[in-house]
C-alpha cells in the first residue's frame, strides 16, 4: 500500500520560512518524479514545483521561482519543499504526489499517489 505522509505545515509569519517533508512508503521511490501541489481555501489545487527520480532536475511554477525549493533524498524516500520569504498568498494546504513518469509534469492528472495534505497557513 502506498502512502505518501506530508509533514512541516504550520502558522508562520509573512516573511518566515517553513519546511516541508513527504515520507513515502509501499513504492519504488527512486523510481518516480515527486511533486508538490498546494490548495487555497475555494481556489482549485495549482502545481508548486517537481523533481526527477535523481534529483538532477527541477521545475517550478514561475510566480515560485527564488522562494521555494524542491530537493529529494532517495535513501530516506523522502522529499522536501524549503519555502523562503513567504507570504499571506502562500496560505494552501499543500500536497505531496508521486508520478511514474520519466519527465516532470506539472498536470495533476500524471501524479497517481497523493498524501492527505499538510496546511500552511501565513499571517500578515
Amino acid at each position: 500500500q502506498v502512502q505518501l505522509v506530508e509533514s512541516g505545515g504550520g502558522l508562520v509569519q509573512a516573511g518566515g520560512s517553513l519546511r516541508l517533508s513527504c515520507a513515502a512508503s509501499g513504492l519504488t521511490f527512486s523510481n518516480y518524479v515527486m511533486g508538490w501541489f498546494r490548495q487555497a481555501p475555494g481556489k482549485e489545487r495549482e502545481f508548486v514545483a517537481a523533481i526527477r527520480w535523481s534529483g538532477s532536475s527541477t521545475y517550478y511554477a514561475d510566480s515560485l521561482k527564488g522562494r521555494f525549493t524542491i530537493s529529494r533524498d532517495n535513501a530516506k524516500k523522502t522529499v522536501y519543499l524549503r519555502m523562503n520569504s513567504l507570504n499571506p498568498e502562500d496560505t494552501a494546504v499543500y500536497y505531496c504526489a508521486a508520478d511514474p513518469g520519466r519527465d516532470i509534469s506539472y498536470h495533476s492528472s500524471d501524479y497517481n499517489y497523493w498524501g492527505q495534505g499538510t496546511q500552511v497557513t501565513v499571517s500578515s
